[in-house]
């Protein structure tokens, strides 16, 4: 009986050294594949069976980050281009940084090449940046969002510090566009006061600087600051088509900033004209107004009030989509 529990015993523990020895030798060849591939370029090309042999498999001990993206023009991505552009720039200061690191890689599946990996993932939009632990299955967390973190490098870099713990300092290609654009603008503005330097004048006028302030106010208060931060999309492509207005409270889309820019314009617009309308700021009366003048006068005003009341509820109307439980609209709904 003895005899009997140690031979089975010894079966068993040979058995286990051999697939012991199978896996890691197979761990191991997975391991140089994506190395010789990281070295010629950063990000990995995978379709649907390489993603199940070297992401899903369960014989792995790196971790995988992955773009999952369309970027055929025929799929009409808008974003896909800038969001692999700045996820290249992280791969590429990975590699770079990490030349000896093999616990993680960098992939990317596009729909036409890959498209049963977005059925298997249950995926219906793109882009999307997942990180694939070297154990376990990926969690909510795993999954970046760009409406909270937005799409610039920086920002991926940052989640997938938060996610694998691996700090990557990113290496942005030198980008003269806008150095060039400033001293073209300096250049312009030295020459065309040179030309004007007998006649100044106009920088004195009062309109002219006050309609600066308001251009610079509306660009403040619609969030292109936030915009040149965090780098949201254009807009939203969803099944029902286009959506312009963010619905969440912590973000926005560039189009969506031109809207509240675009009404609060037309708000201020309808007070200039009630102002204009009751006498301008200083408030002078005139008994000897002319009748036709105070005909302008109340046209000005009622034209102001519309303005103001239509364009500043359909603000609280898009304040209101975006905070939801908001008691206030005037007009919209």
């Amino acid at each position: 009986m003895k005899c009997k529990f140690l031979l089975i015993f010894t079966i068993l523990l040979t058995y286990y050294q051999i697939d012991a020895q199978s896996r890691s030798k197979g761990l191991e060849e997975k391991v140089q594949y994506l190395t010789e591939m990281t070295a010629k370029r950063p990000i990995i090309s995978l379709n649907y069976n390489k993603f199940k042999e070297y992401v899903k498999s369960p014989v792995k001990d790196y971790a995988f980050i992955i773009m999952f993206t369309a970027m055929s023009p025929s799929r009409r991505c808008v974003i896909c281009q800038h969001v692999y552009d700045e996820y290249n720039i992280v791969a590429s200061s990975f590699r770079f940084a990490q030349t000896q690191n093999t616990k993680l890689f960098f992939g990317m599946v596009d729909f036409d090449e890959g498209s049963d990996v977005f059925q298997m993932l249950r995926l219906n939009t793109a882009p999307v940046i997942m990180h694939f632990p070297a154990k376990g299955k990926p969690k909510p967390a795993d999954s970046m969002d760009f409406e909270r973190a937005g799409i610039h490098a920086e920002a991926i870099a940052k989640w997938i510090q938060d996610r694998t713990d691996v700090q990557i300092r990113l290496f942005r290609p030198p980008n003269y566009s806008g150095a060039l654009v400033t001293c073209t603008m300096v250049l312009l503005s030295i020459g065309f006061l040179y030309l004007r330097r007998n006649n100044l004048e106009f920088l004195q006028n009062k309109q002219m600087w006050a309609g600066f302030a308001l251009f610079f106010c509306f660009t403040m208060v619609s969030g292109q600051m936030w915009n040149q931060i965090r780098g949201p999309p254009f807009y939203h492509r969803s099944k029902n088509g286009p959506v312009y207005i963010n619905g969440s409270s912590h973000g926005q889309f560039v189009l969506e900033s031109y809207l509240v820019a675009a009404l609060n314009a037309l708000v201020v617009l309808g007070m200039i004209f009630m102002i204009e309308a009751a006498g301008g700021v200083k408030n002078v009366e005139d008994s000897s107004r002319a009748p036709t003048e105070g005909k302008k006068r109340r046209f000005q005003a009622v034209v102001g009030l519309v303005l103001l009341c239509v364009f500043f509820s359909a603000l609280l109307s898009v304040f209101r989509a975006k905070t939801q439980g908001y008691p206030y609209s005037f007009l919209f709904k």
